[in-house]
């Protein structure tokens, strides 16, 4: 028996777990770790590959790995309108601000003097977006406006492809890649809409982690308060937009990387339904559960953005072939159901959150909504498919490039994307069998005939920053994971998701809670927030 069959044999014991043979069993496939490590991501991948035996233990042989695309439009919910809706709202100008290149040169100002400043920028493209807030002015003096974007600055996570520039993604791996040939989708979709691309903002190393830590550039910064995180992974998007240099940034979710930032730095984010948003140009961290989404300053803003850029891409066929509807803003519309389940304060939910979570509910119930209490899902376990989903792929993309250049990733993403080393063929395809039943089974259990589930975004206020990072990274790790436990397993059911400000915590700082909605439901979710905004007053710093 070949040798390295025998290792990896070895290497799947889940009790004693021989160091020197879990090392020998990487070197033969091609990947190595530092010593101090192996064994936490080895137990880290048994406890992941535990929770999938668990969940499938009840599959049946004729339970078969379906399209996850066929399964979404068949649970999809009804559009509000029957057309889409482009709105002609126009932009709303900062004060004393009277059109677009002014405005970006305000943003260009507040970019300098407004903390967490330069951080939450990697590349800004000050002449570029002169040049073209000039001609945006020209064009809305000719009534040649193409959309509530157009002339307004905005920032795009650095893991977007633009022609002639090179995306980093967070690191140093791609210093010397090629400058891209071609715009990335929803680039080039933020441009027919007439947005002006200010620059390219922080984000967590290659988007792994919640908390907005990059060991190159540093960690993210909350505007509200320096001191603590801004929440990833899109981290220069909540900083960025909750700093007011720009109203609008795009950012990506893969286990709550929009909605995290949003939620801390108290502004709104947008996931949407899975495969509702191209990925073509976009950095791949976990390609079935990554999606391109939004943070603004009001669910306006954030509603206009996606129906920009979601839709039908011929460059990627995994898009849903859907267009996105928005409702209406302007007509106040109550007669939804909105499903909650009852929780508990404790170590993944604070006594603050809590209490913006029920204040949140009874704003609802007085604006009119139906509210229906139904149960929590397993959102520990779903979190935990979406983990043997995301190391499967995440090391699949990065596999050469960790064999070869393995001093090009900081310690806890490392850590992190090695685990999929250890995550067997068979877990991964159960995951993927087991997709379309939690789905159903989330939409029957917990949203039975209504229109949005009510979660928390975070269980609190964002953390300090001094807490966040240290030598000890299992402990870390545990806090990441805690940090992202209400959204992660959001992105493995497929199902939209906005999170937006609900209040503040007892230093200050924001809290956020979320709308699910079913999939493609992303209209009646944002109506939902949009109108919640309009009765609190929220966002506001």
């Amino acid at each position: 028996m070949d040798r390295s069959i025998e290792l990896g044999k070895e290497a799947q014991k889940t009790d004693l777990i021989n160091a020197d043979v879990l090392l020998q069993y990487c070197a033969n496939n091609g990947f190595s770790a530092p010593v101090a490590d192996i064994q936490d991501i080895r137990q880290a991948a048994s406890a992941l590959s535990l929770a999938v035996s668990k969940a499938s233990a009840e599959l049946g042989m004729d339970e078969i790995a379906v399209p996850f695309q066929e399964v979404l439009l068949k649970y999809a919910a009804e559009p509000l309108s029957k057309v889409t809706q482009r709105s002609r709202h126009e932009p709303q100008f900062p004060e004393g601000v009277a059109g677009s290149e002014q405005w970006v040169r305000h943003s260009l100002e507040k970019i300098a003097n407004v903390a967490p400043g330069k951080l939450a920028w990697h590349d800004i493209y000050a002449d570029e977006a002169l040049q073209d807030a000039i001609r945006a002015d020209k064009e809305t003096s000719e009534g040649k406006s193409a959309s509530a974007l157009h002339g307004i600055p905005v920032g795009v996570k650095d893991m977007f492809d633009q022609t002639g520039k090179r995306a980093g993604w967070g690191g140093t791996l791609r210093q010397s890649e090629a400058v891209a040939t071609q715009e990335a989708t929803m680039i080039t979709r933020l441009k027919q809409a007439g947005a002006l691309i200010l620059g390219t903002q922080h984000m967590a190393e290659f988007a792994m982690s919640p908390t907005g830590l990059n060991a190159t550039y540093g960690p993210g910064q909350n505007p509200w308060n320096t001191a603590h995180v801004s929440g990833g992974s899109s981290s220069g998007a909540g900083m960025s937009v909750g700093a007011g240099h720009v109203p609008l940034a795009l950012g990506s979710d893969t286990g709550g990387s929009v909605r995290l930032p949003a939620a801390l730095c108290g502004v709104v984010g947008l996931k949407a339904t899975q495969y509702r948003t191209s990925l073509h140009g976009v950095m791949p961290l976990s390609p079935n559960l990554d999606g391109v989404g939004p943070l603004a300053q009001t669910v306006r803003l954030v509603g206009e953005a996606y129906a920009a850029i979601a839709g039908p891409d011929g460059v990627d066929l995994s898009c849903l072939p859907v267009k996105p509807n928005l409702p209406d803003w302007d007509t106040p519309n109550t007669n939804m159901t909105i499903a909650y389940p009852v929780l508990e304060a404790g170590s993944l939910l604070t006594e603050e959150m809590l209490n913006a979570f029920k204040a949140t509910l009874a704003t609802f119930k007085e604006m009119g909504f139906t509210l229906v209490k139904t149960k929590l899902p397993d959102l520990d376990l779903l979190g935990q498919l979406a983990s043997v989903m995301l190391a499967a792929e995440s090391a699949a993309v990065h596999r050469h490039w960790l064999m070869t250049q393995p001093e090009k990733y900081g310690r806890q993403v490392r850590r992190r994307l090695s685990r999929g080393f250890f995550v067997s063929g068979m877990d991964y395809y159960d995951v993927l069998r087991l997709r379309p039943v939690f789905l159903k089974r989330f939409l029957e259990e917990s949203m039975p005939g209504a229109d949005a589930f009510l979660l928390p975004t975070t269980p609190g206020e964002a953390p300090k920053i001094t807490d966040t990072i240290g030598s000890d990274e299992t402990i870390l790790e545990k806090r990441f994971s805690a940090l992202s436990y209400w959204t992660r397993g959001i992105n493995y059911l497929g199902v939209p998701g906005i999170s937006f400000p609900a209040g503040r915590g007892a230093q200050g700082l924001p809290l956020g809670v979320q709308l699910i909605g079913r999939p493609l439901g992303e209209d009646r979710i944002l109506s939902m927030a949009h109108q919640f905004e309009m009765q609190t007053g929220w966002p506001k710093k």
